[in-house]
């Protein structure tokens, strides 16, 4: 099956609520990437908002790894697979999504901002980065795209918008293929 297939499929098919949240992982996603329109980002930033937890939808059961009080890795499972497919300015923000919020939290405002379930997320994913991990992060060519990410990845929890189709993204998605 086509890649482009796939994750369209996946997006319909799969109605599992984002974790602890009252939106799908799918609309999440497209409203990650929505907001990132809205912000007149590049088309590689919107893509990578686009697939940002398409790990999830590779792992057996995420809210049963948050039951259990594990970090599922969906930042490195999703970037894994998608790199086979995908340009470099695509998943490298992907990859560093987790890392980001991890980064951003240290400005408590940002933490405050938080959803209650992203916070329970934040201590699975190892809590705030040090001074010395932040540093580093910084360093990172991808920084400011994943940072960027992260933001309008917080945001995009909300019920009752107008949504787009999956289908909208076709285009997109195969401009970004590599």
């Amino acid at each position: 099956m086509n890649v482009i297939y796939k994750i369209i499929s996946n997006f319909i098919n799969n109605k599992s609520l984002y974790i602890g949240e009252n939106v799908t992982m799918s609309e999440h996603m497209i409203q990650a990437a929505m907001l990132a329109e809205k912000a007149k980002a590049n088309d590689s930033l919107i893509c990578a908002c686009l697939l940002h937890d398409y790990g999830h939808f590779l792992l057996e059961d995420p809210s049963e790894l948050v039951e259990k009080k594990l970090d599922g890795k969906h930042e490195d499972i999703g970037y894994e697979y998608l790199k086979k497919f995908f340009k470099e300015d695509v998943v490298e923000p992907i990859k560093y999504h987790v890392i980001a919020k991890r980064y951003l939290v240290r400005k408590k405002k940002y933490f405050n901002q938080l959803s209650e379930a992203s916070k329970i997320s934040l201590k699975l994913q190892g809590g705030m980065l040090n001074k010395k991990e932040s540093k580093e992060f910084e360093k990172n060519k991808f920084f400011k795209d994943a940072i960027n990410l992260r933001k309008f990845d917080e945001f995009a929890k909300k019920t009752n918008i107008k949504m787009k189709n999956i289908s909208q993204y076709e285009d997109l998605l195969r401009s970004k293929l590599l």
